[in-house]
């Protein structure tokens, strides 16, 4: 049985781990495969603390993420309702229907932000009126808009 050694992984590798990972692997793989190729360093009390700093960092970016999208919530919510026109044929039906390019188009006229329409989860729309949509912001952190469907 091969003794296994550390290295710290400068980019993700499917199947082993991501960018800045301590890893073991078999002694050959490391020196033979990840060292040579530059896709990983041998563990040294240096590289650890560089590991734990760019950690922290992007503790610290997750988290001002995370605020962020708390106050875009928080926006969303004191806009309270936003309206999509669409064509309307007979019996308040309409032509084709509301996607989520549609909602995202409306939610940046009103807010200057972009928003990721493929975070835009919407209900079946096919007629005029009042629907709830979910729009995931972070990944904890998800806002419930009105919308409401008319004619132009």
């Amino acid at each position: 049985m091969a003794k296994r050694v550390q290295v710290v992984l400068n980019e993700d590798i499917s199947n082993l781990g991501k960018d800045g990972d301590l890893i073991e692997v078999a002694p050959g793989y490391a020196r033979n495969y990840l060292l040579p190729h530059g896709k990983a360093l041998p563990v040294t009390p240096a590289v650890l603390k560089q590991v734990e700093h760019r950690r922290a960092k992007q503790a610290e970016l997750e988290a001002a993420k995370k605020k962020e999208a708390i106050d875009f919530q928080t926006a969303l919510v004191t806009i309270g309702r936003f309206t999509v026109k669409k064509q309307v044929g007979e019996d308040g039906v309409l032509f084709g229907t509301v996607t989520n390019g549609d909602i995202a188009e409306v939610i940046q006229e009103a807010t200057k932000k972009e928003i990721d329409r493929r975070d835009i989860s919407v209900p079946e729309i096919h007629g005029v009126g009042k629907y709830k949509v979910l729009i995931k912001l972070h990944s904890e952190i998800t806002a419930e808009i009105n919308l409401e469907v008319a004619s132009y």
